[in-house]
């Protein structure tokens, strides 16, 4: 089982408004957006934005973010790594767990593509 670090995580409000600032790499989704940035740590890190305006229930916004960190663990680490946030949309607290682990998982190989070409 792999842990998610703090080292992993956007923790402050600098943090999230260097990625919120302009960023380079965008997956958008029906029910969520992720916004990314290179970040030349090394590593990769995640933010979260549940909003309960997007998704009413508490327990329903605790098991999405669950299960996005959990695709976030298991994204291979590049050599620049990234910041990236996830920013909920209404209707993703419905969507049952493997349609969640789903939708992640195509979102974050388009981000890791499109970091790929970024790099370059």
């Amino acid at each position: 089982m792999t842990v998610f670090r703090r080292s992993q995580r956007l923790l402050n409000a600098a943090d999230f408004q260097n990625v919120f600032s302009e960023p380079p790499l965008r997956a958008s989704h029906q029910h969520c957006l992720i916004l990314a940035k290179p970040n030349n740590l090394g590593y990769n890190r995640l933010g979260l934005v549940i909003a309960k305006k997007n998704i009413r229930l508490a327990v329903h916004r605790n098991r999405i973010k669950r299960l996005i960190r959990e695709s976030f663990r298991h994204l291979p680490s590049n050599n620049a790594g990234i910041d990236a946030i996830v920013l909920a949309r209404k209707g993703l607290g419905e969507v049952d767990n493997p349609g969640v682990t789903q939708i992640m998982d195509k979102q974050w190989l388009r981000i890791q593509k499109k970091a790929l070409s970024y790099q370059k």
